[in-house]
């Protein structure tokens, strides 16, 4: 049996934004928001870029916008938190995602001395150390290397962005059910 080639759907260019986002659009993602504690309070910024880099030594990676302040913010404090979010917690990631004035307003933040924000009700939290950060085309790259992690003690399913849109991993048969139109991707 042979596979059957692919065919495009449409011509497409390699500077071509839409097609470039509606092509990478089907690898699922999963969400986060990523805080810090600075000087002049707690910053975070929602996040679907995240990933693991290496075991030994433990480091991570997320990407933000370049111009994100929030992004620059969470670098400059040497220190932040990676909280995974769960299929229920949409309004957390929308919050983080946009310009608002109260962004902790939204959710359950366990605050801790000194310590990054956590969310309550997160599927994983990882507390990083920036090691590294560098430009990546019209984002930065934060690299961190893990010093605390833990998972929800119930399980929780993560919240996953895929298409365009977050949504939930079905239970039954692991399809995706749309949850939440939302765009993001830019932030």
């Amino acid at each position: 049996m042979s596979a059957s080639p692919l065919t495009p759907t449409e011509p497409t260019a390699p500077a071509d934004p839409a097609v470039f986002r509606r092509v990478l659009g089907q690898v699922p993602t999963s969400v986060c928001v990523v805080t810090a504690t600075t000087p002049a309070g707690p910053v975070g910024v929602t996040v679907g870029s995240f990933t693991s880099v290496s075991l030994d030594p433990p480091l991570v990676v997320f990407y933000a916008g370049r111009d994100s302040a929030s992004a620059a913010a969470i670098v400059g404090s040497g220190r932040f938190r990676v909280n995974l979010l769960a299929e229920d917690q949409q309004e957390v990631c929308a919050a983080f995602a946009g310009p608002h004035a109260d962004r902790f307003a939204t959710g359950d933040w366990e605050p801790a001395a000194g310590a990054p924000p956590r969310l309550a009700g997160a599927a994983a939290w990882m507390e990083c150390d920036v090691e590294d950060s560098f430009p990546a085309g019209d984002h930065v790259a934060v690299l961190g290397r893990v010093r605390h992690l833990a998972a929800a003690g119930t399980r929780r399913n993560p919240l996953v962005f895929h298409r365009g849109r977050l949504v939930r991993l079905d239970r039954a048969c692991g399809r995706h059910v749309p949850t939440l139109a939302f765009d993001w991707w830019d932030s």
